[in-house]
């Protein structure tokens, strides 16, 4: 290579991928010459005290290897020099001691918390990115998860007093730790904000799903600025969170899951009459008014209610909560009828659990948690309709889905 000028781009290219690889190459070392010579150009004006131009080129840096999706790309930087040592020339496509793209930052944690171990992690990046894809050791594996914690714990103390949530989703996950016996129960709260976009509000470790720990829960929202009650929160029926939820927040309704809700009942019934008895379940929760609902419910506890009484018990003890989502948009009941929005997600979580035999810690668990649905949340479907929410915090009635006209 000749002194002071980039890195020829020589060798024939080996097949698409090469191509695609020297064609990057080309374009960044290209891109980054332009932003030198932009800069030079901005301050050609700007002469010393003998009248020559202070910024000036001045051969090149050393060549650096930066790894992206398209390979490992050799890139040199054009070194500038100012005659007065005052200004200084940072590039933004090249940030001093880059070494790898984002877009590799982002996926070596993706690929760790899809399962993929640090062990393995040589071979999948090879798997997605060929051959030329950097070499890591499970030491990068490790600061990662050290950086996590670290902003976990930042995320914990966030100030909420600009919050507000019209609704909740709210359930208690529960995982198997390495280095202990008891099960780890985390508990999870998801808000919808007044735009109807979906949050993570709050994630921590509890005993079971106590009403204590649940209340622990609620107090520290309320303690870093959450002062607004939701409209209405959705969850398992078998939740302590109900028990500390009415306590601090009496004002809101409440809302089961009517998918916690039909596993139950049908858990009650032989499973000969399963299939029937969740047909006859459906056509409550999809009826079109909360009356055809009534009627729907107390048809199943009329059919059901003699030769399988616990069944007919369990469904009548909610009744008012499984049916609260009628006093709420039509458009929203998708959202409101069930706690897929937790149940979706942790999916993905329990499959990261399933490929690692889980955490060592309860505290790596919730740390783990935090950042799959941290990464989860990014995909999140937002309401249907969110302008209905506005009418919700103005306490605009509806029925049966239907907005009601101001008297």
């Amino acid at each position: 290579m000749r002194k002071g000028t980039p890195k020829e781009f020589g060798s024939p290219a080996s097949g698409l991928d090469e191509i695609v690889r020297q064609g990057a190459q080309r374009m960044v070392q290209a891109a980054i010459g332009w932003e030198v010579e932009e800069f030079v150009l901005r301050y050609e004006a700007v002469r010393d005290d003998r009248g020559r131009a202070r910024v000036i080129r001045n051969g090149y840096l050393p060549e650096r290897e930066i790894v992206t999706g398209a390979g490992r790309l050799e890139i040199q930087q054009a070194r500038v020099r100012d005659r007065g040592k005052e200004i200084r020339f940072h590039s933004s496509i090249l940030p001093p001691y880059l070494r790898r793209s984002g877009q590799i930052e982002e996926l070596i944690p993706w690929l760790y918390l899809r399962g993929i171990s640090s062990g393995n992690m040589q071979e999948a990046l090879e798997a997605l990115l060929g051959p030329q894809a950097p070499g890591l050791s499970a030491n990068v594996v490790v600061r990662l998860k050290e950086m996590w914690a670290k902003e976990f714990e930042t995320w914990k103390r966030r100030d909420l007093c600009e919050k507000r949530f019209v609704y909740w989703w709210v359930d208690g996950i529960y995982f198997n730790v390495r280095l202990e016996e008891e099960r780890q129960c985390i508990l999870v709260l998801i808000g919808a904000t007044a735009r109807g976009e979906k949050e993570l509000l709050a994630i921590q470790d509890g005993y079971r799903e106590s009403e204590q720990s649940w209340k622990e829960l609620l107090l520290d929202l309320k303690a870093r600025g959450l002062q607004e009650a939701p409209s209405i929160a959705v969850g398992d029926g078998a939740l302590g969170f109900w028990a500390a939820f009415g306590k601090l927040f009496p004002q809101s309704k409440e809302q089961r899951c009517w998918v916690h809700k039909t596993a139950n009942v049908l858990n009650k019934l032989p499973k000969s009459i399963q299939g029937k008895a969740k047909e006859d379940l459906h056509q409550i929760w999809m009826a079109e008014t909360r009356r055809e609902a009534e009627r729907a419910f107390d048809r199943f506890v009329e059919k059901y209610e003699a030769k399988y009484p616990k069944a007919a018990e369990c469904l009548q003890k909610d009744r008012e909560a499984l049916l609260a989502f009628y006093d709420f948009p039509a458009e929203h009941w998708i959202h409101l009828r069930t706690t897929n929005p937790i149940e979706s997600t942790f999916a993905t979580v329990r499959l990261r659990h399933r490929r690692t035999k889980g955490n060592g810690t309860r505290q790596a668990c919730l740390t783990m948690v935090f950042k799959l649905v941290e990464m989860a949340q990014k995909h999140w479907r937002r309401l249907n309709r969110p302008s209905c929410i506005a009418q919700i915090l103005e306490g605009r009635k509806f029925v049966d889905g239907v907005l009601q006209d101001v008297a």
